[in-house]
């Protein structure tokens, strides 16, 4: 039997093979072939040592295969594994294949870097720029490994398997939109921290801009004491779930001058203003630009807010936020706005004199 002639139709997807008087049509299907590979690590904590493995990942059919890179053999032949697909596949995830934890170092090709790492990165910064991000700096012995553990999986999906009281299982959607990222390293850790927290001033100008508007807008500071027994998140979420915009907040260590200087309106004026000083120096606070709709916002939120005094407060108004997390006058919590007038001043003096 011979072949005469073989063409094939690009936009039809058919070929067309004859031989004698004889036409095999074949209509052709799309079928992505593509294999990627990953350089994988696997603890053996029986030898106490580090092995490494070559992972390729067939996209037709979702099977892989595992190469010891070591002994140059075939270490898993083509199978398929359900608990491996293609979205878990990036740096410095963990994959469990038949039991086996193994993290991700690496890609094993250009082919695979360029495919995947580049596409994923720019999705990545589309995403992170799409709208404001808080960023922050956590502090824990092997604060790496906590904090990951506390993220849970990067498939938010699999989170709500595997570790349901997770960040990720809790608050994300999938893969991507998972509520959450955690570096992976000590060295990762370092460089994203100086991307959003620069040490020198020529770095400053280049990192990520604030977030603060100047507009409608109020302060509002969540003191020390607040701070330190762990109210933060129930504040934030209770201005929020009110009608409230929080649209800068930063964490600062206050200065005895910077304290004084912020509070001297209450000099000679509250009895309480030394106790106020000492309060806001005590510790890291956290301070916010509150807006709204229009310019009454600094008079609307003081309401909320409540009476300086807790205890007056709960009597009063027992729904307002010194009512719920305050103690005295001193340690009420929260600091905000007294005067309209004063409400920009106020967020200019923490994020234009201070920052």
């Amino acid at each position: 039997m011979r072949f005469s002639k073989i063409c094939y139709d690009d936009y039809n997807k058919i070929s067309y093979e004859t031989t004698g008087n004889i036409t095999a049509v074949f209509t052709w299907v799309d079928v992505d072939n593509s294999r990627y590979s990953f350089n994988l690590e696997w603890h053996d904590t029986d030898a106490s040592i580090i092995r490494t493995f070559l992972l390729f990942y067939y996209k037709v059919d979702g099977t892989i295969e595992l190469y010891d890179t070591k002994h140059h053999r075939m270490f898993l032949k083509r199978t398929k594994c359900d608990t491996v697909t293609l979205g878990d596949l990036h740096i410095g995830a963990t994959v469990s294949i038949f039991s086996r934890q193994m993290k991700v170092a690496s890609f094993g090709d250009e082919y695979t870097q360029i495919q995947l790492g580049v596409l994923k990165q720019r999705f990545l910064i589309e995403y992170m720029t799409s709208g404001p991000v808080v960023a922050m700096e956590l502090l824990a012995d092997n604060g790496v490994k906590k904090w990951r553990e506390l993220l849970g999986p990067t498939d938010s999906e699999q989170a709500r398997k595997d570790a349901p009281s997770s960040i990720r299982a809790r608050f994300g959607k999938d893969k991507s939109y998972n509520a959450a990222h955690g570096s992976d390293s000590c060295e990762s850790a370092e460089r994203e921290l100086d991307i959003f927290f620069p040490e020198s001033q020529i770095a400053r100008y280049e990192s990520p801009r604030s977030t603060v508007t100047f507009k409608n807008t109020t302060c509002c500071i969540i003191k020390p004491h607040a701070v330190q027994e762990g109210l933060v998140g129930d504040i934030i979420s209770e201005i929020q779930e009110n009608g409230f915009k929080i649209t800068a907040l930063q964490m600062f260590y206050m200065e005895h001058p910077n304290a004084e200087e912020f509070y001297e309106v209450y000099k000679g004026v509250v009895a309480e203003y030394s106790g106020m000083v000492s309060q806001l120096i005590s510790g890291p606070c956290v301070v916010m630009e509150v807006t709204g709709p229009d310019s009454d916002t600094p008079s609307r939120f003081r309401a909320f807010v409540g009476p300086s005094d807790p205890e007056l407060a709960r009597k009063l108004r027992p729904n307002t936020l010194r009512a719920r997390y305050g103690k005295t006058k001193v340690q009420n919590a929260v600091h905000c706005t007294d005067l309209p007038e004063d409400g920009l001043l106020e967020v200019e003096y923490f994020f234009k004199l201070l920052e």
